[in-house]
C-alpha cells in the first residue's frame, strides 16, 4: 500500500499477485476483466494450497484433528464474511458457489414457497442473467409476473414508473447493486424503502457491488445479498448469499443430500437449522477459506479506499476513452459508476478489437456480458469491456489506449 493513507498504490498491490509477473505474446499482461474475475493475491493462492497440503478434511464430520482443523477454518471464513457485510450473526451467511447459485436458492428455496399466480416480481433492464432467468423460472412454476424498470438514455434507472410498477402485488424487488455491463450504481437505499413500504422483500445482486463498496446489510436492511468470491479475490466457485433470519428460517433448501439432515424417515425429512440447512454435501471447503483470507486483504486495504481508487481509475479511462472518441455506455460521472466500463471504438466488432488487443497484452471483455437486455436497450449486439480493479493503474489505461491505436491501424 502507498505511504499515503487515503489512496491505494496500485504498483505495489499488484506485487502481491504473481500473475502479473507473467507476460502475454511477449508483453506485460494488462488485466482488465476483473469484472468478470479477478485475479488472486499469494495470500489467497497460499492459504487454499496450506489447507490442502496441511489441513485437508471434510468439515463437521470427524472429531479428528484435520476435521476439527477443517470445520473451524470453514466456520471461521464464514464469520468473517458477515463482519465484512456487517452483519452481526455468521448464521446469516449461506456458503454457495457464488452470485448465480445464491440467486437461485432465493428464486427456488423462497420464491417458489412463496409466490402464487398473480404475484409479481420486480427487476430492472440492468440485470445479469443470473438474475433474470431464476426468476423466469420461478415464475412459470408459480403464475406469477414478472415487471421491469427500464433504463434512461445514460443508463440510469428510469424511476418515473416506479410508483406504477412497485405495487401491492410486488413480492420482490430482485435488482443488481453495481451493473457489471455498464457499470450503473443503483440507489439501493431508496428502492429497499420503497419496496419495504409497500410489503415487498428486496434481494440485491452484489457480484459487482461488493468487491468495491463497503456494505452494511443493516444500514441496507436489505432481505437478500448474493455476492461471489472469485471477484472479490477469492478462488472460484467461493461465495454466498446473506438473508434475514426469518426468511432463511423460512425458506426451503434448494439441494438435498448429506450434512443438512437432521433426520431421514421413508417419506420425509427433517432439517438442521440455517444456514447448514442449505449446505448439502461436502462444500467447497478450500475455497471459502481462501475467501476469508481475501476478505482479510480487502479489509486491510479499506474499502473507503479501494472504491477511492476504483473512481479515480474509472474517471481517467472515461476521459482517455472518449477523447480517442470511443463511444462509452453508461453513466460517464465516475462517481455514479463502477469500473466495469463498456465501449465501441470506430466500427471495429468487440470480438475483433479484442483479438487484437491481446496481442498487445491487453486483456479486455467482448460480447454481450450475460446482460442482453442492456445491450438491446442500447441497440448494439455486444461491447467491448474494460474493468478495473486495486491492482490497476493509470498506466494500464495509457497502454489499453495506445493498443487501442493499434487495432485501429490494423483494420485500416
Amino acid at each position: 500500500m502507498s505511504e499515503r493513507q487515503d489512496i491505494l498504490d496500485g504498483e505495489t498491490i499488484k506485487r502481491d499477485f504473481p500473475i502479473f509477473r507473467r507476460t502475454i505474446h511477449g508483453k506485460p499482461l494488462v488485466y482488465l476483466d476483473s469484472a468478470a474475475t479477478s485475479q488472486k493475491p499469494q495470500q489467497v493462492i497460499d492459504a487454499v494450497s496450506d489447507f490442502y497440503a496441511n489441513h485437508n478434511a471434510n468439515a463437521h464430520r470427524g472429531v479428528y484433528t484435520l476435521g476439527e482443523e477443517s470445520t473451524e477454518a470453514f466456520e471461521g471464513a464464514r464469520a468473517k464474511l458477515a463482519t465484512f457485510f456487517g452483519s452481526p450473526d455468521p448464521r446469516t451467511i449461506v456458503f454457495t458457489r457464488g452470485t448465480t447459485e445464491s440467486l437461485n436458492l432465493v428464486a427456488q428455496g423462497w420464491g417458489r414457497k412463496f409466490l402464487k399466480e398473480g404475484d409479481e416480481v420486480l427487476l430492472t433492464d440492468l440485470e445479469h442473467h443470473s438474475n433474470v432467468v431464476p426468476w423466469q423460472l420461478t415464475a412459470q412454476v408459480t403464475g406469477a409476473v414478472l415487471r421491469y424498470l427500464p433504463l434512461t438514455d445514460e443508463g440510469q434507472l428510469d424511476l418515473s414508473d416506479l410508483g406504477s410498477l412497485l405495487n401491492e402485488r410486488t413480492k420482490i424487488l430482485a435488482v443488481t447493486g453495481m451493473s457489471n455491463a455498464i457499470g450503473t450504481i443503483t440507489p439501493l437505499g431508496m428502492l429497499i424503502e420503497a419496496a419495504h413500504a409497500v410489503g415487498a422483500l428486496v434481494a440485491i445482486d452484489a457480484a459487482q457491488l461488493a468487491p468495491h463498496h463497503g456494505i452494511s446489510v443493516v444500514e441496507l436492511d436489505c432481505d437478500f445479498l448474493a455476492f461471489s468470491g472469485h471477484k472479490m479475490l477469492g478462488p472460484t466457485a467461493s461465495g454466498g448469499l446473506y438473508a434475514k433470519p426469518e426468511h432463511l428460517e423460512a425458506m426451503d433448501p434448494m439441494f438435498g443430500g448429506g450434512e443438512m439432515i437432521d433426520e431421514v424417515f421413508h417419506d420425509h425429512s427433517t432439517w438442521k437449522p440455517f444456514p447448514h440447512k442449505f449446505e448439502a454435501g461436502t462444500m467447497q471447503i478450500a475455497q471459502q477459506i481462501g475467501l476469508g483470507v481475501a476478505v482479510d486483504y480487502l479489509s486491510a486495504l479499506g474499502m473507503d479506499r479501494v472504491r477511492a481508487h476504483e473512481e479515480e481509475i474509472t474517471r481517467y479511462a472515461l476521459d482517455r476513452l472518449l477523447s480517442i472518441g470511443a463511444t462509452v455506455f453508461g453513466p460517464k460521472d465516475a462517481a455514479a459508476r463502477g469500473g466495469a466500463v463498456s465501449f465501441w471504438f470506430r466500427d471495429l466488432h468487440p470480438h475483433d478489437l479484442a483479438q487484437v488487443l491481446d496481442e498487445e497484452g491487453v486483456a479486455i471483455r467482448a460480447g454481450h456480458h450475460c446482460a442482453q437486455l442492456v445491450m438491446r436497450r442500447f441497440g448494439i449486439p455486444a461491447s467491448a469491456r474494460a474493468s478495473f480493479y486495486v491492482y490497476n493503474v493509470k498506466e494500464d489505461v495509457d497502454l489499453l489506449v495506445e493498443a487501442l491505436a493499434e487495432a485501429e491501424n490494423f483494420f485500416a
